[in-house]
């Protein structure tokens, strides 16, 4: 079976909007699964370089799907290796809770695979 490994990643400045309103991180971290194609994810690491507790969510057709808690000057490593499969047409994407007014810097690499 052939697969092909995606990777929703980087850094990113950001200012948060308060722990209960997510928001898009940024427009990059947004993947559509391919027609035909099933998506597994694989993995979530993430840093936070402020001094509070921030909230990566994983976002799946607007609704929350994951959430990945990264402590405050610390980091996150999550397997979800074969967790589940996300179908065709899907749209995934990576949002970020955090208390209104924080401003900061976050690394997030989500890996996944179409097969």
């Amino acid at each position: 079976m052939h697969s092909t490994p995606r990777f929703l990643q980087g850094i990113f400045p950001f200012e948060g909007q308060g722990v209960d309103k997510p928001a898009l991180l940024h427009q990059s971290l947004r993947y559509t699964v391919p027609m035909g194609v099933t998506t597994q994810p694989l993995y979530f690491r993430g840093g936070n370089g402020t001094d509070e507790l921030i909230t990566v969510v994983l976002v799946r057709d607007g609704a929350p799907m994951r959430y990945f808690p990264v402590g405050a000057r610390s980091d996150s490593h999550v397997a979800l290796a074969v967790v589940e499969d996300i179908e065709d047409g899907s749209v995934l994407e990576l949002h970020l809770a955090a208390p209104e007014g924080l401003t900061g810097t976050v690394v997030v690499d989500l890996g996944l695979v179409e097969v």
